[in-house]
Formats: structure tokens, C-alpha cells, sequence
């Protein structure tokens, strides 16, 4: 529980003044990077994979087409490091964490970091 139990006990300072001006609109996505393939991934009846990841102890289920999976398992297959950028919004809530709704697939090739020569004696 917070600090504070109810409005009254917020300092003045603190609080939010209500205003009478339209409230600015934003757009909240989620960007989730990995850079092993999901296991535990099952395939439903379109042939989407479905898999979880565990989000800083937030689980995030997501559903992806053939054609986003393949581009994470060639990134396995033929990198030897890569990354992946997963985003999409938050869907509806589950009892620990969310689902993705509308998810998108980047993925990367990283490149190692090659040691740097010593300095000339």
C-alpha cells in the first residue's frame, strides 16, 4: 500500500490540479527484447506459434504468424548472436502479467566486440 491513504493526506505540492482543458492522448506500446528462441511454444490451429516470456516477473503471452516465428528461428540458426525486438500493445491483463496484442517482429544481428589491441609499448 502507498504512502498516503487517501487525497486529503497528499501534501497541496503533490497532487494532481484538475484541469478543464482536454487531456493530451498518447499511444502506450511495449517493446520486449530477447536473444534466445521461446521454449515452451505451442502452435494453435492457424499454425500460430503461442509462447510466454517472463518480463521482469511480468508474464507476457504472444501469438505470432509463421512468418514472424521463421524470422526468429532463422536469426537462430544463423547468427551466433542476435537480438530481437518484440512490440505490440498491451492486451488484456492476465492474473500475472498481460497479453501482446498486435505483435511485430525486428531482429538483429549483433555483432561480438572485438578486444581492443593493447596499447604500444
Amino acid at each position: 500500500m502507498g504512502k498516503f491513504n487517501n487525497a486529503n493526506e497528499i501534501p497541496e505540492k503533490q497532487r494532481i490540479k484538475p484541469t478543464k482543458l482536454p487531456m493530451t492522448t498518447g499511444k502506450l506500446e511495449v517493446t520486449i527484447k530477447i536473444n534466445e528462441l521461446p521454449n515452451d511454444v505451442q502452435t494453435n490451429k492457424d499454425n500460430s506459434k503461442i509462447f510466454q516470456l517472463d518480463c521482469d516477473g511480468r508474464i507476457v503471452e504472444v501469438t505470432v504468424k509463421p512468418k514472424m516465428w521463421k524470422k526468429l528461428e532463422d536469426a537462430a540458426a544463423n547468427y551466433p548472436l542476435w537480438v530481437a525486438a518484440i512490440g505490440g500493445k498491451m492486451g488484456e491483463s492476465t492474473s500475472n502479467g498481460f497479453v501482446l496484442s498486435e505483435p511485430n517482429i525486428q531482429v538483429f544481428e549483433k555483432k561480438s566486440k572485438e578486444p581492443k589491441p593493447e596499447a604500444l609499448q
